[in-house]
């Protein structure tokens, strides 16, 4: 496919590069990583990882914490975080940090109360029904990063959709910092004392990943762990998925704007920054069939990114292969390549916004409108920021209730309603080669 990337002018100060796919395909399957992503090789630190995951298989919470005096330079006096603990930190909490807090569980708990599934009994034949019931999972250990940002948010996102799934147990791990004591930092040690959260350890990276799927004398093991993190703590999880659940492999964040001529270019500018204010390999894409509205969207970047606190971080990733201005023919063609991409997060600044939004297939959540931005979804929309990405949303959907939830079936049969579908198992079970299989009905019938 024929792709013209516009050379930058100096002059301007631009920060993003410039595709330009006008008069080119829009054929999904041949869009699709025309816009790079960060180049994130988990399979590279997969055997770096593995002597980590062995050590806390064999030592469990002795062998976590000695990974966290190298790797974090902190050693927490004990690893689980004592009660004491958690209660000063939400006495010590900042006021309206916990106002907004509890807003923000209210509003996410408005929303997954209607996540909730029903449990359903179909009547197949008479005498033979089928069963479904919506049963929890019992213990889920929840990962919350730390280090270069702080993430009460995250407590809240995957503990309250658990909560109300039902789950019974719930561990809540997160790395030790210097500052505060070899502890969690204590914002996030208040958004677990908000939720009644009390089993918190200070631990983080692969080792928490490891302890959580293994468990000691100190911690029990859990069946699932959801929660984003660094690549270490991906590559844990690959590792160890098939023993324990987990949600995702959680890659870069990244921020898809779609957009024509009549969007706010400041509106979409702070919000390519504000994914970009992450990590030097979060994604910042704008689409557009405005070539004069990504002029403008430059000119805005090149004005407030100096200003913003991260300034070298936000560059570090706006001028990443990641980000990019894709320049398109019509709103049409936008769809198709914001399809294609699949985007974590899709904003949508076009005419008539709403109805654009619904003709999009791919994305894991889509903010429509000006007054939409992902910074709302990230803390207090209601909606969930543990979202799929690195193009996973086209198959997989962000983290929900249905989550921590498993459908088993209950399969009931009278003998009379055995009777009348037996000869058809047996039937099948010697087209299969499985002759046993038809013999555990013939017993019956006969």
């Amino acid at each position: 496919m024929n792709i013209r990337e516009i050379p930058l002018s100096p002059r301007l100060g631009n920060m993003l590069r410039v595709l330009d796919l006008r008069g080119g395909t829009r054929n999904s399957a041949r869009l699709k990583g025309v816009v790079p992503r960060a180049e994130i090789d988990i399979e590279s630190v997969l055997e770096k990882v593995q002597p980590i995951v062995d050590d806390v298989r064999n030592r469990g919470s002795e062998a976590a914490q000695d990974w966290s005096e190298k790797l974090d330079g902190v050693r927490p006096d004990s690893i689980r975080v004592p009660q004491h603990v958690i209660d000063a930190a939400l006495s010590a909490l900042d006021s309206d940090v916990r106002v907004a807090l509890e807003e923000a569980i209210r509003r996410v708990r408005i929303v997954h109360e209607q996540q909730r599934r029903s449990d359903t009994v179909v009547s197949v034949v008479p005498g033979g029904t089928v069963t479904q019931r919506w049963l929890p999972v019992d213990r889920v250990g929840l990962y919350v990063p730390g280090g270069r940002a702080v993430y009460p948010s995250s407590v809240v996102m995957n503990v309250v959709p658990a909560l109300i799934a039902g789950v019974e147990s719930i561990v809540v791990v997160s790395p030790p910092q210097k500052d505060w004591g070899g502890w969690p930092h204590p914002t996030i040690l208040a958004a677990c004392a908000l939720l009644n959260v009390n089993e918190v350890y200070s631990v983080g990276g692969a080792q928490a990943i490891a302890l959580l799927a293994f468990g000691d004398n100190h911690i029990d093991p859990v069946s699932m762990v959801t929660g984003p993190g660094n690549m270490w703590v991906t590559a844990a999880k690959r590792l160890l998925k098939g023993r324990i659940g987990i949600d995702s492999e959680a890659g870069p964040t990244e921020i898809a704007i779609l957009a024509d001529d009549s969007a706010n270019p400041q509106f979409v500018a702070i919000d390519l920054i504000s994914q970009a204010e992450h990590d030097v390999v979060a994604a910042s894409v704008l689409v557009t069939d405005s070539e004069l509205l990504a002029d403008k969207v430059q000119r805005a970047l090149a004005e407030l990114v100096p200003q913003a606190k991260h300034t070298e971080r936000i560059t570090a990733a706006l001028t990443g292969q990641q980000s990019a201005i894709v320049l398109v023919d019509d709103i049409d063609h936008g769809i198709c390549v914001v399809d294609a991409y699949a985007a974590e997060h899709l904003e949508i600044h076009t005419r008539d916004a709403h109805a654009v939004s619904r003709r999009i297939k791919n994305a894991g959540a889509i903010f429509v409108g000006d007054w939409s931005p992902v910074s709302l979804g990230d803390y207090a929309a209601g909606s969930n920021h543990v979202l799929p990405t690195g193009g996973c949303a086209c198959h997989s959907s962000g983290l929900s209730v249905q989550t921590f939830l498993r459908g088993v079936h209950y399969v009931e049969y009278s003998e009379a309603a055995l009777q009348d579908i037996g000869p058809t198992v047996i039937t099948l079970a010697q087209a299969e080669d499985l002759p046993s299989h038809g013999v555990a009905v013939e017993v019956r019938l006969s």
